[in-house]
């Protein structure tokens, strides 16, 4: 939850920034445990919905809050002590001291997981609050 009015076109457009195969090492917690920081967002879009504003990130895989470290960057942005391009340059930094405030976990939802179909396994229900149609994909 967040008091501050956002610009969720700003956000957007600096979570681009973030798409394609990177290292993630400034977006990730400090006692993360992964061996390396490479993951790919294969999808990062930030809109409202009523009241809300939708982060909606999908990656091949995710390192220990990533999520959201990626949203207090993305929150800097939108309340406007940072520009878009900020995004960028605590990637290209690669240091988790260079990245914004880890944004609390009230708030954020895990929606969905997707495995590849070679697995066979069963797909998940969504959130209650988040259906089909409210989705943008």
């Amino acid at each position: 939850f967040y008091y501050r009015p956002l610009d969720v076109e700003w956000m957007n457009i600096a979570g681009q920034y973030l798409m394609g195969e990177h290292d993630f090492d400034s977006y990730r917690a400090v006692q993360c445990k992964a061996k390396h920081a490479v993951r790919e967002i294969q999808h990062l879009n930030v809109y409202r919905h009523g009241d809300m504003v939708v982060i909606d990130v999908r990656a091949n895989a995710f390192l220990h809050h990533m999520v959201r470290n990626i949203t207090g960057v993305l929150l800097e942005i939108g309340a406007g002590r940072k520009p878009p391009v900020w995004a960028k340059e605590v990637l290209d930094a690669r240091s988790r001291s260079e990245g914004g405030v880890t944004a609390k976990p009230h708030g954020l939802y895990f929606v969905d997981v997707g495995y590849p179909a070679e697995y066979e396994l069963p797909k998940s229900e969504p959130n209650p609050f988040f259906v089909a149609s409210a989705l943008p994909w």
